[in-house]
């Protein structure tokens, strides 16, 4: 089965500046990945490279097995773009907004209104269709831009920012609303955001600083990769265990909680830890950073 974007080595350049220098990144269908870095890190490109709206200068992009260069028609037929700007027309009904989305990829008037019906019922706007969108909300405003990149039905939406200018329960209903589209129908989705939290709902994430992916992985595994990953032990004396450990090359420190082995994926080291003391241990616990620590141990030092 064809990947749902499968990026190789892509460079993306602005005259003498390049804002995404050799990055390769690729998904499964049905799957959510973040893209998360501090501002002009070349997320927002990446997505506009993956999308088509911005050629790579070199490499190669592929949605579900369509050259996003050689056949950018069939390749954009699979996608769904939410941008950060706003783009319905204000002045327009939510159900026009849509009409002119759907008839522009080229459904049929039937099949149109057929798929309008189906977006509207499942992002809960059927009772809005006569508004304009002067006339929703923040919230119901950008689900309203969801569910106009699904009309089409892409296996595949981009979304630069989702949830930027919401309130907590806007973006809660959101996120709601894309987990669906994952669970149900196998949708894959591939986000830029600023908000860590967010970042962590995704199956996968890239963290890019400079225009490269400097580390990527489940939330989990970047957490539990990051040197700052502890073992905690409460023993019968800390401060033996702790001369102990020491000896045999662990980086083990006594604090009032008790022994704490710094480590990189500390649960696979936890029988090696233990077998190196020769008092009792009470307790040995995994301490794994947030993704709040991974973000800042990998960008330090850049613009925020």
């Amino acid at each position: 089965m064809n990947a749902a974007f499968d990026v190789r080595d892509i460079v993306v350049r602005y005259g003498r500046r390049t804002a995404v220098d050799g990055v390769s990144l690729s998904a499964a269908p049905g799957t959510i990945v973040a893209l998360l870095g501090p501002n002009g890190a070349g997320k927002s490109t990446l997505l506009r490279a993956v999308s088509t709206a911005v050629p790579p200068d070199e490499g190669r992009i592929e949605v579900f097995g369509h050259d996003v260069a050689r056949d950018p028609v069939a390749a954009r037929a699979r996608i769904g773009v939410v941008f950060q700007e706003r783009t319905l027309d204000p002045d327009l009904s939510v159900w026009r907004n849509l009409w002119f989305h759907a008839r522009l990829f080229g459904l049929s008037r039937p099949r149109a209104r057929a798929r309008i019906d189906e977006v509207l019922e499942r992002f809960g706007l059927a009772d809005r269709r006569e508004d304009t969108v002067a006339q929703l909300s923040g919230g119901l405003a950008r689900r309203l831009e969801i569910a106009r990149a699904l009309v089409h039905r892409p296996g595949l939406v981009v979304l630069d920012e989702p949830t930027t200018g919401l309130d907590p329960d806007a973006r809660r209903d959101v996120w709601a609303d894309l987990r669906r589209l994952r669970d149900e129908h196998r949708v894959s989705v591939l986000y830029a955001t600023h908000y860590l939290g967010e970042a962590e709902l995704a199956d996968h994430i890239a963290i890019i600083h400079n225009g490269v992916v400097v580390r990527r992985g489940s939330p989990a595994e970047l957490k539990s990769g990051l040197a700052a990953s502890a073992l905690r032990l409460s023993t019968e004396d800390d401060a033996s265990a702790a001369r102990q450990l020491s000896s045999a090359g662990f980086d083990a420190r006594v604090s009032v909680e008790g022994v704490s082995v710094r480590c990189a994926r500390p649960e696979s080291h936890v029988a090696e830890v233990v077998r190196a003391v020769s008092v009792a241990v009470r307790e040995v616990a995994v301490v794994a950073p947030s993704l709040d620590d991974v973000y800042f141990a990998t960008t330090e030092g850049s613009s925020t």
